[in-house]
């Protein structure tokens, strides 16, 4: 049996490209492991805003602060944005807070073999239910569901890696795959598979 394809996920969870280009390489790799390959996935954590607050806005807010009323209505709007994929995106409900535990619960989870899962529903938890991903009780519901079991640990941990990650110049999404390629940006369902099969 071949060894499992290394793959290195550069992402953060209130980022739509992240959950539109993390959902294609997940279906990429389901489809690569039901032939019978083996993926490993490796979460690397990055911040787009790490000094987001952990009350949480509503992403309209953010989205009027930085581009525009008028941008920010047109985006709000657009219900055509993750059909494709598959994805129910409430940008309307979404509440734009800080990750870092969002992120330390997922280092958790994939030392037990869920990251997969538990991203999945983390990015679904903020771009579909409108939950905020800062707020300890419904990271502990989330992970709950996910069958993930978490402790208040990993905070020192999760700052040198997401330090690490800042330093090595990538922004989310982005996948390095051992033995290469590196893509970034939302990729198809196509080439992550030729990747994984390559």
């Amino acid at each position: 049996m071949n060894a499992p394809r290394r793959a290195e996920v550069v992402l953060d969870f209130v980022c739509v490209h992240s959950y539109r280009g993390f959902s294609r390489f997940v279906r990429a790799a389901r489809v690569y492991r039901a032939q019978g390959g083996a993926v490993e996935t490796v979460f690397l954590p990055f911040q787009l805003q790490p000094d987001a607050s952990a009350a949480g806005e509503s992403l309209f807010e953010v989205w009027k602060r930085q581009r525009g009323e008028d941008v920010a209505r047109a985006l709000l709007s657009d219900g055509s944005f993750g059909i494709a994929d598959g994805l129910e995106l409430n940008f309307d409900r979404a509440v734009f807070a800080n990750t870092f535990d969002a992120h330390r619960i997922l280092a958790q989870a994939s030392a037990q073999g869920k990251g997969e899962q538990m991203a999945e529903r983390l990015f679904r938890a903020y771009f579909t239910d409108g939950r905020n991903l800062a707020d300890p009780d419904t990271l502990t519901r989330l992970a709950a569901e996910t069958g993930v079991v978490t402790r208040e640990t990993g905070a020192a941990e999760l700052r040198a890696e997401l330090d690490r990650v800042r330093q090595l110049g990538v922004q989310p999404p982005s996948f390095r795959f051992e033995g290469g390629p590196f893509l970034e940006g939302e990729q198809s369902e196509e080439l992550f598979h030729a990747t994984l099969t390559r």
